[in-house]
């Protein structure tokens, strides 16, 4: 089967269940395993990846307010690459090409190929996509082993958390400027790694919170996430675009339980890492339940 992903989530899903050889094009964020970033590139950002977060997020509300997708669909490449299956998802424009750009590309094609799209709001819906993804690649049998996995490798971690005599007060942060909060799975995840997210809305979109909103929080421990961002960024950005004025006063700053993560790792895209993510979580909400391991150099402290 020939393959084209254009989700970095959906070409790791690939990847785990054996298909990196089926896999032909990718976009151009796909980056893990190491060899999907080998395979050509079939989406073009139209903002600026390296530009300041207040920047991006200008570019992005400025093109998605004209009713455009952020990127741009290589489709001569793509028809060059003659896919047999198409994956994609419809959740957020900001992750992926959109569904009409993609549909524009399509209608060149002689025969159009089978378009997967991966839409998941939940932990459970995305393990669900992974065997979504088997079934339709005749890798069913491998897909639903590691769905199971994944599963077991959660529970495990609630089972460890469940000893814990409390639950931290968690705020999520996807971006800084302006401050958005983690949405989707993520409320999902800070739950079962044993803590209380603060302003996440489980199953629904990130989206903007002010500064008065984020002072009234006052969480125990904050964790830095930026959409799109690896550790080094992440905690970069924070030296940059700190925390509104008061929060000194938080409970998270005075005992420096502020930390940057690896979003794109472990957050933002919904594949078999995000189990990872929740240990990642378990251990610094919960670090004399859960060995530090390799955690340590996963996380910037701050």
């Amino acid at each position: 089967m020939r393959i084209c992903s254009l989700l970095p989530s959906a070409t790791e899903i690939a990847y785990a269940i054996g298909l990196g050889d089926s896999v032909l094009g990718v976009s151009h964020e796909c980056d893990f395993p190491a060899d999907a970033a080998t395979k050509p590139s079939l989406l073009r950002p139209r903002v600026d990846p390296r530009a300041a977060p207040a920047e991006i997020d200008r570019q992005v509300k400025e093109i998605i307010g004209r009713g455009e997708s952020i990127y741009a669909v290589d489709a001569e490449l793509l028809r060059s690459l003659a896919p047999d299956l198409i994956l994609t998802q419809d959740l957020c424009h900001v992750c992926a090409a959109s569904p009409d750009d993609l549909a524009t590309a399509l209608a060149r094609f002689p025969v159009p190929p089978e378009v997967l799209s991966l839409t998941p709001r939940s932990l459970a819906e995305v393990w669900d996509d992974i065997r979504r993804v088997g079934e339709a690649t005749g890798r069913r049998r491998e897909a639903e082993a590691l769905a199971a996995s994944l599963e077991r490798r959660l529970a495990g971690i609630q089972e460890t958390v469940a000893r814990a005599p409390s639950r931290p007060r968690v705020l999520c942060l996807e971006w800084l400027a302006p401050y958005y909060v983690g949405g989707h799975w993520v409320p999902e995840m800070v739950s079962i790694a044993g803590g209380e997210d603060l302003l996440g809305r489980p199953r629904q979109p990130s989206f903007q919170v002010t500064p008065e909103q984020i002072l009234r929080s006052f969480p125990d421990v904050i964790v830095l996430m930026p959409c799109g961002y690896d550790v080094d960024r992440a905690a970069a950005e924070y030296t940059i675009d700190r925390l509104p004025p008061g929060a000194e006063a938080f409970p998270a700053v005075r005992e420096h339980r502020v930390f940057a993560v690896n979003a794109n790792a472990y957050f933002s895209r919904p594949g078999p890492r995000l189990a990872d993510g929740v240990a990642l979580l378990g251990y610094l909400f919960h670090p004399d339940l859960f060995p530090s391991g390799r955690f340590e150099t996963l996380v910037r402290r701050f």
